[in-house]
């Protein structure tokens, strides 16, 4: 018999079933080694976007012409990409964030706390601020964005007054570094950073100076290059090296480069071998894994490895934010067949930090978020 739904009259309300109810034991399974004990994994800041997505579109519509199409996801974007990924692995995560006061803002706020289980304590609302809103048009295995973002009227950094105890903490280095960040970093919490695209393509010195303030940095081969004047990602590396205590160099279908040199590690880890649909938030899906390594206390071939795994199994969905793997997905997918033995092997590291109940349910069972439009 079909489901008559709710009574007319009844108002929608979006699904907000948590995709990740395996991200506590996971977390358990982490905070139950030698980890410290902080009141957060992680603590971010930045701007959320409601991002909408849509998917199997020929091309851009000609002016005065409309395309239908059987594709549209939505989720949280912007740092919630981030934010999303981390939590999803069972890291304790907390976001400063400014959300608009329309139905946007409210879905955002009610997606990242009550499904996503990001703590959202030192977020506020913004009376009278739209929320950012990016529209992303996907088509022939490339894509092209509208964004709309009006200034909040308080930046995200001006959230934080008293930055909560984290044993990690995520910035931008395209601006300079917050005083929160060092405030932490004073404290023992290790910095990670990432840079933006320079759209003036100056890729200015000021940004590798800033590197004095990070533990660890993750550029993606093309910023790394230009920054550092170099002609290959190797050469990039080891002068980004010199600079910051571990560098990661993200290479895309080519996988990741890095240098710990608190250890003397230097280590390659090749891209998991997937198709890619879409690779939006793929490099914060890499990051989160990398963060999670670290907290694990792994070597840096298997933190890389394990980024690498986390972002290939994000690309293989157009969701952005909602594409990062839960832990039943990474169980899983060793039962898929998408790849060979001997590749499954270089993950064997992973198992114990997979819930019981996720490795004895199968593929079968493996849930996804639901975008709030189909």
């Amino acid at each position: 018999m079909t489901d008559p739904g709710p009574p007319p009259g009844t108002p929608p309300e979006p699904s907000l079933r948590d995709p990740c109810a395996e991200r506590g034991p996971a977390g358990d399974i982490l905070h139950a080694g030698d980890v410290p004990h902080h009141g957060l994994d992680v603590f971010l800041t930045g701007r959320v976007f409601m991002d909408m997505i849509f998917t199997g579109l020929p091309g851009l519509p000609p002016p005065g012409t409309e395309l239908v199409t059987d594709g549209l996801g939505s989720a949280p974007g912007g740092v919630a990409n981030l934010a999303v990924a981390m939590s999803r692995l069972g890291l304790r995560t907390g976001l400063a964030s400014a959300f608009g006061d329309d139905m946007f803002g409210a879905y955002l706020w009610r997606a990242l706390s009550e499904q996503e289980g990001v703590d959202l304590r030192w977020s506020r609302e913004i009376t009278g601020w739209p929320t950012p809103v990016t529209v992303s048009l996907a088509y022939d295995s490339d894509r092209s964005m509208v964004t709309y973002a009006r200034p909040a009227p308080a930046g995200d950094t001006d959230l934080v007054t008293d930055p909560p105890a984290a044993a990690t903490c995520f910035v931008d280095i395209d601006r300079p570094v917050p005083g929160w960040a060092l405030e932490l970093r004073r404290a023992g919490t290790r910095v990670f950073a990432d840079v933006a695209w320079d759209p003036t393509e100056t890729w200015s010195t000021d940004v590798l100076d800033r590197l004095r303030h990070v533990d660890v940095f993750l550029p993606n081969a093309v910023e790394a290059m230009a920054y550092t004047r170099t002609r290959t990602p190797e050469d990039a590396l080891h002068a980004l090296a010199d600079r910051v205590p571990v560098v990661v160099v993200k290479q895309g279908a080519a996988g990741a480069i890095a240098i710990d040199s608190s250890t003397g590690e230097h280590a390659h880890a090749d891209a998991l071998p997937v198709e890619a649909l879409d690779p939006t938030g793929a490099g914060d899906v890499f990051a989160a894994g990398f963060v999670f390594g670290t907290l694990a206390g792994w070597p840096l071939g298997h933190r890389l490895s394990f980024a690498n795994l986390c972002a290939g199994l994000s690309v293989r969905h157009h969701s952005g934010s909602l594409g990062a793997p839960c832990w039943g997905e990474i169980a899983a997918f060793g039962d898929t067949g998408e790849v060979p033995p001997e590749v499954l092997e270089r993950y064997a590291f992973i198992v114990p930090y997979i819930p019981e109940a996720e490795l004895e349910r199968g593929p079968d069972w493996v849930t996804r978020a639901e975008p709030t439009l189909r």
